[in-house]
């Protein structure tokens, strides 16, 4: 009996040896997310494994934005990079400038027969991921737009009108005053200083963040955000924290954890922040669009993206870049990214996905989650708005970022602290173009 049993499970291995060569071919996809953002994407990865049995995404989280691109880069050199990797939108120069590290999407995408067409995708979002002659090189996912956030009760405990207007930053001043004066403690906090009060502050007032186009026309660009409206612009939130009404948190999120719990009145973050305030927040919450200076620049013009793109790597099998491909596809269909928008706050990256979400009356349903769609597509994007491409960028935002928490600290004015940043980032961005010429 022993023998027989020994012999029938040689027998069984023998006939399933060639369906084991069958398998299903695995697609690395390295992430950035956490939380609630970590667990709608694996529900998205879930569902696509579920949806067909040649491919199985495998999705791996490598830390936050900046670990995440230092570790596709480390693996790169090592020779175990993944298929798909999530680089946020500030590596994006520096991934194109990594000669044979990178496949296009439009390259992936053509050779697989994928569903794909560049022109689906909301202009400015396609933009800032598309080479001048029109490749699109990484799949915009997750972009988002800074917004306005207000908690209404928090202005009613102040005895200020929750739907005072907000639209131009001389009536935030205003409103932050009247705030203070009616008792609050935290009348204004900011997520990612640098992308929202430096960044997007250019793009919207249509002034230059650098030279060359903000970087598209050549990597010989100098820094140029410390011109009068950025000045002008950093001032007055200098003034706001020498005076208790804008609380300074931390260089990325953390001001979040103040805004969820209800102690700030207002708070500028990205559009990316409606899962966690949705899930969060026992208060009414209104989404406003992000404020400009009236007069000032040709304002407002429009935002511009943040958030990440995703880049398929080389040195895989012909398999495995048709099941990047493929999963890609998935995740610019229309209902995906209807969903993806919807829960996230995230931009609907196709024109499709933004009809689909307003014919389903979810915007009706949910007032002032189409303000970042409408920020970021009413007007034509210029070259000082269409977005930025500047080498080493990451580390040029730890040097804004630095000389910014010494505005606010009152120990330096704003205009020497912009140009500091200037002097110091275009130290970088020459040794960027040195090794990129």
């Amino acid at each position: 009996m022993k023998n027989l049993t020994t012999g029938a499970l040689i027998a069984a291995s023998t006939m399933l040896s060639p369906f084991a060569a069958m398998a299903e071919t695995e697609v690395q996809f390295w992430h950035a997310f956490t939380g609630r953002l970590g667990e709608l994407v694996a529900a998205q990865v879930e569902e696509f494994n579920a949806s067909q049995d040649e491919f199985t995404v495998v999705a791996s989280h490598k830390g936050n934005y900046s670990e995440t691109l230092n570790a596709g880069i480390a693996a790169f050199r090592a020779g175990e990079q993944p298929q798909i990797l999530m680089v946020f939108e500030v590596g994006t120069a520096t991934m194109m400038s990594a000669e044979g590290a990178v496949r296009s999407v439009t390259e992936v995408m053509e050779a697989s027969g994928a569903e794909f067409d560049p022109d689906a995708y909301i202009g400015a979002v396609n933009g800032y991921y598309t080479s001048t002659d029109g490749e699109m090189l990484s799949l915009p996912f997750n972009a988002s737009t800074p917004v306005l956030w207000v908690n209404r009760d928090a202005f009613e405990a102040a005895g200020v009108d929750p739907d005072t207007d907000l639209s131009t930053w001389q009536n935030v001043g205003e409103a932050l005053t009247a705030l203070q004066e009616g008792g609050s403690t935290c009348p204004l906090t900011t997520a990612w200083q640098s992308w929202i009060h430096l960044e997007n502050f250019s793009a919207y007032h249509d002034v230059p963040f650098a030279t060359q186009d903000n970087g598209f026309a050549g990597v010989d660009t100098e820094l140029a955000f410390n011109g009068p409206a950025q000045v002008a612009h950093i001032s007055a939130m200098g003034e706001w924290a020498a005076d208790g009404k804008f609380f300074y948190a931390g260089r990325r999120n953390e001001g979040g954890a103040n805004f969820r719990a209800g102690e700030c009145a207002l708070f500028t973050e990205s559009s990316a922040g409606y899962a966690g305030i949705k899930a969060e927040a026992e208060f009414p919450f209104d989404v406003r669009p992000l404020p400009y200076w009236d007069g000032v620049g040709n304002s407002p013009q429009n935002t511009i993206i943040g958030g990440a793109s995703l880049w398929v790597m080389e040195g895989h099998e012909a398999a495995e870049y048709e099941g990047a491909a493929q999963f890609l596809a998935y995740l610019s269909s229309s209902d995906v990214q209807a969903k993806w928008h919807q829960d996230t706050g995230y931009l609907p990256i196709t024109n499709a996905a933004a009809d689909a979400t307003r014919a389903a009356g979810f915007y009706e349903e949910n007032l002032g989650t189409e303000v970042a769609v409408i920020q970021m597509t009413t007007n034509e994007p210029t070259a000082n708005s269409k977005g930025l491409r500047l080498g080493s960028f990451d580390q040029i935002r730890g040097i804004i970022d630095e000389e910014l928490e010494a505005v606010w600290s009152g120990d330096k004015d704003a205009q020497t602290a912009l140009d500091s940043a200037v002097e110091r980032g275009n130290g970088l961005l020459r040794r960027f173009e040195q090794a990129n010429r």
